[in-house]
Order: C-alpha cells, then sequence, then structure tokens
C-alpha cells in the first residue's frame, strides 16, 4: 500500500502589490539589475516563506516536516512546490494553468 504524504503548491502572483511590498525598491529590477521574479524566488529558496505567508505555513499539520523540493518560473507567477517528500503530482488538480490545461483537453 502507497504511504500518503502532505504536497502543497502554492503560485505567487508577480506584478503585484504582494510581490512589490517585500522588497524596499519598488522598481522592476533591483541595483544588481535582478527582477522581481529572481528576488522573490531567492527569497523563497532562502527559508522567508513562513513570514511571508504566515497563514499557509500555519497550515502545515502539526508534526510533518515541509520541505521546498523546487521553484518554477512562469509569465506572471512563480511556483513553490512542497512537500514532506518529493513525488509527482497529479497535474489536473494542479494551480498551474500551464499544468492542467493540458489535461482538460483530453477529457
Amino acid at each position: 500500500m502507497k504511504a500518503n504524504y502532505t504536497q502543497m503548491e502554492i503560485l505567487l502572483l508577480t506584478g503585484t502589490s504582494f510581490a512589490a511590498k517585500q522588497f524596499a525598491d519598488r522598481n522592476e529590477t533591483d541595483s544588481n539589475g535582478r527582477t522581481e521574479k529572481e528576488i522573490l524566488t531567492e527569497a523563497c529558496w532562502s527559508g522567508v516563506l513562513p513570514s511571508l505567508l504566515p497563514e499557509i505555513c500555519e497550515q502545515i499539520p502539526a508534526g510533518k516536516k515541509m520541505y521546498l523540493w523546487d521553484i518554477k518560473e512562469a509569465d506572471a507567477f512563480i511556483e513553490l512546490e512542497m512537500g514532506e517528500m518529493q513525488e509527482d503530482k497529479d497535474k489536473f488538480f494542479s494551480l498551474n494553468p500551464y499544468s492542467f490545461i493540458p489535461e482538460l483537453a483530453l477529457n
């Protein structure tokens, strides 16, 4: 029997006031020429996610450790894939429109 593991998928929209408020410089690039997506991605890899989204991190079941496995960039968002273990997700139930739209065509 296959064990059930908790997985979490988070989409962070870029070009929004949420993404802009996280940084002192509200321009599209910082002083090093990095874009908002690159800055936000680096912040997530650095472990800033619990302070960025405390409401979501509080929803993690007690005793479970969630790890950030992957960050994917798209045109208007970045997708964070978290989970206890790295597993394939069911694309049909994904929040990422680039994942589930091809699945809808198969129905």
